[in-house]
């Protein structure tokens, strides 16, 4: 839960139209994100990153063109065990969200559909 390694991996990939969801089990005790991963996945395409888990430098992150959800700030890094599983079927707040699912967002909220909306 409290392991980036993932993440780190795929920020590294082509991310182009796509959204990266992150179920960090809602833990606030590490930061699943920072600058220096967000402007790689800047870099890769991505879209956006939703994470029900902890982010760190905001400051940063709010300038990027990226959208970041996440539940809230954390200074600490994570520990890197390569831990993690890709691909899977998430489920948090109620929502459940599987891979091809459209993710939405704006500044009130999130909105997942297995259809493209727009």
């Amino acid at each position: 839960v409290e392991d980036n390694s993932l993440v780190r991996e795929l920020v590294n990939r082509p991310g182009h139209g796509k959204v990266m969801v992150i179920d960090g089990g809602g833990s606030l005790r590490r930061a699943l994100l920072g600058d220096q991963l967000a402007i790689k996945a800047v870099e890769q395409g991505w879209e956006g990153i939703l994470i029900t888990g902890a982010v760190r430098d905001v400051g940063t992150l709010a300038t990027l063109a990226l959208g970041v959800k996440a539940l809230a700030p954390c200074p600490v890094k994570t520990e890197k065990r390569g831990l993690g599983t890709l691909d899977a079927v998430v489920s948090f707040a109620g929502v459940t969200i599987a891979p091809g699912d459209y993710v939405y967002a704006d500044l009130n909220g999130v909105l997942v559909s297995g259809a493209r909306l727009l």
